[in-house]
C-alpha cells in the first residue's frame, strides 16, 4: 500500500509572461524609417531608409536621409535621431544607443523653376 501526496497544481502563469516575442528587423527598419520620415515631414516619395539590427533588447539603427539645402542639417539630423530612437523604445521596447545618419544626397530646398520661356525681342 502507497500513500501518495496529490501534486499540487501549479498557479496558472499569465498569458503575458507565456512565450516570447520577437519583432523581424525589417519590421524594426520600417518603423525607424517612418519616424525618420515624420521628423522631417518628408512627401511620401523622398521617404528616408533604414537599416537595423537588432540583439536582445538593443538595435543599432542607420538611417539614409534626402535632405533640403541650403537647411539646418545637424538640426534635423538631431530630430531624426531623437524620434527614432523614441519610437523604437516606444513600439518595440528595444535601447537605441545611438543613430548612424548618412546623408545621401541634398536637393534645393524650394523646386527650381526655369525661367518661362518667351519670344525673343530684338532691339532696333
Amino acid at each position: 500500500m502507497s500513500t501518495a501526496t496529490p501534486r499540487a497544481t501549479p498557479a496558472p502563469v499569465p498569458a503575458a509572461d507565456r512565450g516570447a516575442t520577437r519583432i523581424a528587423d525589417r519590421v524594426v527598419a520600417k518603423i525607424a524609417a517612418r519616424a525618420a520620415r515624420e521628423a522631417l515631414d518628408a512627401p511620401p516619395g523622398k521617404s528616408p531608409h533604414a537599416v537595423v539590427t537588432v540583439h536582445h533588447d538593443i538595435a543599432r539603427v542607420r538611417v539614409s536621409l534626402e535632405l533640403a539645402y541650403p537647411s539646418d542639417l545637424a538640426a534635423q539630423c538631431a530630430a531624426v535621431r531623437r524620434l527614432v530612437a523614441l519610437r523604437l523604445e516606444e513600439c518595440a521596447q528595444l535601447t537605441v544607443p545611438e543613430v548612424a545618419i548618412d546623408i545621401e544626397r541634398l536637393h534645393p530646398a524650394t523646386p527650381f523653376r526655369p525661367a518661362p520661356a518667351g519670344r525673343d525681342r530684338r532691339l532696333r
